[in-house]
């Protein structure tokens, strides 16, 4: 049963919200977080991360003029309350379903969002791009506020946007949002200053002092120039270089209680005032208000259905025999790989639970590597350790490898480094939508010289992929596959070595064959059973490998098929399908050529499944083509 919310029933925009007394406003955090947890135990989503920014969005929608203020969340696993809080309460539960409201912040979507977000560490650089095009325009009246929590801080991107901001005279305000954790805790010695920070009480008085002093100052209409003047000599007294943020020519604040909503909304008004580059450092809970996700924070993330009086994680209805994650068989995987190897070594850019590495990482925690959301440095990272005969298997999502493609190419394929890259989350995800989708990577990588570029049908496939890799050493190889479950019940398998650009033949037909390269050939196998059933017989090719592509292969269906259909859980303009043309053009091969796969949009979020069958790649609409081209 829903809990009343009789205050965020009145709320339908932030001005709404500006009407409320102080007793109203936390009376609507209350209800805020409530009403939260009631939708999220229901319909799943980000949970942890949005629970401990209550008070902070409902403290900056208060002082802050949204949004004509413009508002950025980077990342955006934290903006659902903000989403409430502009308009979307009511269409809340369709949060993150096909043809529902996207579970990121979506320009399109509403003009609170000011920025797109989904991956991270862009608010900055966002942030401050919109404070200049007003200076450029002659807005003077207007805020620019990013919130940026300590995980995505850690890209390298952020670091550019305050380096950038440090040196313009931009009325900037970067909030800090402090919990020690991404989905993974927090890892490096970023997170050892930020806590060095919080414990300095000595330093945060002083600056609040100075602070104040200032503002009064400012009151009595004391010049900018005496002000700079004055700050600069009470931080020489303190040692600026102290604090890494002011060495950057921001004014630092904090840090603050993220979940004092009296504190929060005094700090901000007071911070609305004061010209140039800020950042307020808060410290927040991850999971606040929920105790299971406060205690644990990495489970609850994004945890699926719940329930909110147990708080017992609602497992969904699983045959006994049901298949593991692929992301589970790689870090198995691997973990079986390094225990015979002394070598082989584990990269992930904050995401050891995300993609498994956590199974090696618990078992060999001196060679798994967790750099942080810093996907570029992760690439180059890999590339040193391979120059000195280090086996890396950097593991990144496919669409967050996105962020690290000029180093693929510079710094690992140029070099003709033997970097392994296995990219988990290929192909369509589900929910996440468009940011997420794992579309592009074999058009862009497939067109990188000296690069393999593999996708495995199954687990076994897989293992025997990345057992390949770990011995092939003349070159960087790239492993795809997708989020979820595998098809095999028993995924272990006694690994043997492949040889590269070597595809199969797995079913024989004639007239039609279908080929793929990855676990999308899954539907092709059941379309193929059913067709079978009706008497339509059909070829299937598992190709393994998109580059090289075997064209020996192709060029022996070719000489059987009349028509060639391609499959692929990838992008259609440059992937898979894109590279049988390709071959075939070359050599002079004529067939009829149909290609199956993601068209040239973005899709939106909605299950697997009802992406498949929107794209034409579901074992049904495979059924209908291939009756189609038999009638």
């Amino acid at each position: 049963m829903r809990k009343l919310c009789p205050t965020l029933s009145r709320i339908s925009n932030p001005a709404d919200l500006r009407e409320l007394n102080n007793s109203e406003r936390k009376s609507l955090a209350t209800e805020l977080r409530d009403f939260l947890i009631d939708t999220i135990s229901q319909d799943g989503g980000h949970f942890s991360a949005n629970l401990g920014v209550v008070e902070l969005t409902v403290a900056l929608h208060y002082v802050f003029n949204t949004p004509d203020d413009k508002l950025v969340w980077d990342v955006g696993h934290q903006a659902y309350a903000h989403k409430i809080l502009t308009g979307r309460k009511d269409v809340f539960s369709g949060n993150r379903k096909k043809g529902g409201i996207s579970g990121f912040p979506k320009r399109s979507e509403s003009e609170f969002d000011a920025f797109g977000t989904g991956h991270s560490s862009t608010s900055i650089s966002a942030v401050l791009g919109m404070a200049v095009a007003d200076k450029l325009r002659g807005i003077h009246n207007r805020q620019h506020i990013a919130v940026i929590g300590d995980g995505a801080l850690t890209g390298g991107m952020a670091f550019e946007g305050l380096n950038h901001a440090g040196s313009l005279d931009t009325n900037i305000l970067v909030i800090l949002n402090d919990n020690s954790i991404s989905i993974d805790p927090s890892m490096g010695a970023l997170k050892n200053y930020l806590n060095s920070l919080a414990r300095n009480e000595a330093n945060t008085a002083f600056r609040e002092g100075v602070a104040n002093a200032i503002g009064q100052a400012r009151d009595q209409g004391v010049a900018e120039s005496v002000l700079k003047k004055m700050e600069s000599t009470a931080y020489q007294l303190m040692g600026k270089e102290g604090n890494f943020f002011e060495s950057l020519n921001f004014q630092y604040f904090g840090p603050v209680d993220g979940h004092d909503l009296d504190g929060l909304c005094s700090e901000l008004e007071r911070l609305k005032h004061i010209p140039g580059p800020k950042l307020l450092h808060v410290l927040t809970l991850k999971g606040k208000g929920f105790e299971p996700a406060e205690k644990e924070q990495t489970l609850w993330h994004a945890p699926g259905t719940f329930d909110k009086l147990s708080g017992k994680i609602i497992q969904k209805e699983k045959p006994s025999t049901q298949p593991l994650k692929f992301q589970d068989v790689f870090g198995h995987t691997l973990l079986e790989l390094a225990e015979q190897n002394d070598k082989i070594v584990g990269i992930t850019p904050a995401m050891p639970t995300g993609c498994s590495m956590n199974i090696m990482m618990d078992a060999l925690p001196e060679r798994v590597f967790d750099v942080g959301i810093a996907e570029q440095h992760a690439v180059t990272f890999s590339a040193g350790l391979a120059t000195e005969g280090i086996i890396p298997f950097c593991n990144l999502y496919s669409t967050f490898a996105q962020r690290a493609y000029d180093q693929i190419i510079h710094d690992v394929c140029v070099q003709n480094l033997p970097v392994r890259f296995c990219l988990d989350r290929a192909g369509l995800v589900g929910s996440d939508g468009p940011t997420h989708h794992g579309a592009f990577d074999i058009a862009f990588l497939r067109a990188i010289p000296n690069l393999v570029v593999a996708a495995p049908l199954n687990e076994h496939e897989l293992r025997n992929m990345m057992f390949t890799a770990a011995h092939y050493n003349d070159g960087p190889i790239s492993i795809r596959y997708p989020r979820g479950n595998g098809s095999l019940p028993e995924w272990r398998n006694r690994m043997e070595k492949l040889e590269i650009g070597k595809g199969r033949i797995i079913r024989q037909g004639k007239g039609i064959a279908v080929l793929f390269a990855g676990a999308i050939g899954t539907n092709a196998i059941e379309a193929a059973s059913v067709l079978q059933e009706n008497g339509t017989s059909i070829t299937l090719a598992d190709m393994r490998f998109i580059k090289p592509l075997d064209e020996y292969l192709l060029m022996q269906l070719a000489s059987e098929h009349g028509t060639l259909v391609t499959l692929e859980d990838g992008c259609l303009d440059g992937g898979f399908g894109s590279a049988v043309l390709e071959a075939m053009n070359r050599r002079h091969l004529d067939n009829r050529v149909l290609r199956l796969g993601i068209p040239d949009a973005f899709i939106e979020q909605g299950s697997q499944q009802e992406l498949y069958k929107l794209c034409g790649m579901d074992a049904d609409s495979i059924v209908s083509l291939i009756q189609n081209l038999s009638s």
